[in-house]
């Protein structure tokens, strides 16, 4: 396996449910909602977490529709952590848009923007902007051509089949940064694995369920498909990103976290065919070898180098809870990853 080169990063990553809590049934309002997650970027900035990340999603059991607006935001009140989104719906989307509010974001933050591209886990974006799901793999692949050019170029020549083509036209604003982190967000399709590769951009591997052995000839492919391209793999970045929860005391953390995750698993799996989740499936997934970082410091800190083993990745997201927790325990849990885990897969994983 290549060796970690650059500091091993921990942070955060939240679709911004707006969801009942399951014990009380009482929805937050939106605006609280949205003052709840600026305080918990805020604290993850404090706590020196390196990256904070937002989905974006067009359900009303959501309100991070526009991330990079949150984001903005949050480049206001924090002054180290790395802004992301996890992921920009990107085939649904104008590359330009995209590269401009990004371009503006890094300015904001003095060099901080990163843009998670990916095809994103629902579609209701497809036909809010106008776009044929028939052609949901082609969209991506061009956009993320056009994209990628206006990150290295700011007069552009392009053709495409789905957007109008530009002559000599500049992009503006250009980013703080010289080169502004472009992400590819994966969820276990080899295709996009190899063309992740291919481009030697870094790669954002979800494991949100099953055991994490079987990701494992995903990231070898990922790295093989660099090495055929002429990237140098010990280069490229590779991040895990998965679901879980901290607190205290494990089975506390496990019973703060499981009814939200069931609420909303449930939910998503009716919606798609798939069988609702009990709590013995659950235990299975926080164990060493499943796929939830749900219990202690200790327990998390455990299964982030148990991982690591296995994909020597660089970077660790976690979506901490699912659906609703009480905004003071969430609180609690990023004050674990920030002082208590993060420090120690730091020192274990770079020296």
């Amino acid at each position: 396996m290549t060796e970690t080169k650059k500091p091993f990063e921990v942070g955060i990553y939240s679709f911004v449910e707006l969801t009942p809590d399951p014990i009380t049934g009482v929805t937050l309002s939106p605006e609280e909602r949205m003052g709840n997650l600026m305080e918990t970027i805020e604290l993850a900035d404090q706590v020196g977490l390196d990256v904070f990340g937002l989905g974006e999603h067009h359900r009303p059991d959501f309100i991070s529709s526009s991330p990079v607006t949150i984001l903005a935001a949050a480049a206001a009140k924090t002054k180290n952590i790395r802004l992301s989104t996890a992921v920009t719906v990107l085939s649904s989307d104008d590359p330009v848009r995209v590269f401009q509010d990004f371009a503006t974001l890094d300015l904001l933050s003095k060099g901080r923007a990163e843009i998670m591209a990916g095809r994103g886990s629902f579609i209701e974006s497809f036909p809010l902007f106008g776009y044929d799901l028939n052609d949901y793999n082609e969209l991506f692949s061009e956009k993320l051509d056009l994209l990628l050019k206006l990150r290295e170029t700011e007069i552009i020549t392009w053709t495409g089949k789905h957007r109008p083509a530009l002559f000599e036209q500049g992009i503006y604003p250009r980013p703080f940064q010289e080169k502004m982190p472009v992400w590819i967000a994966v969820g276990g399709t080899p295709e996009s694995v190899v063309r992740a590769g291919t481009l030697g951009l870094p790669m954002a591997l979800a494991i949100i369920g099953g055991m994490p052995e079987r990701f494992a000839p995903l990231t070898d492919l990922y790295r093989a498909s660099a090495a055929e391209a002429g990237h140098d793999p010990a280069d490229i970045q590779l991040s895990i990103n998965s679901h879980g929860f901290i607190g205290d005391d494990s089975k506390q953390a496990a019973d703060d976290y499981f009814p939200s995750f069931q609420q909303m698993m449930n939910k998503i799996g009716k919606e798609r065919g798939w069988s609702g989740i009990t709590r013995q499936q659950f235990e299975g997934s926080r164990s060493l070898r499943g796929s939830d970082f749900v219990g202690t410091s200790d327990e998390v800190i455990e299964k982030i180098l148990f991982q690591h083993k296995i994909f020597s990745h660089g970077r660790f997201l976690i979506q901490l809870g699912i659906g609703t927790i009480p905004h003071a325990k969430m609180m609690r849990a990023i004050e674990l990853l920030g002082t208590k885990v993060a420090p120690v897969v730091r020192k274990e994983i770079s020296g």
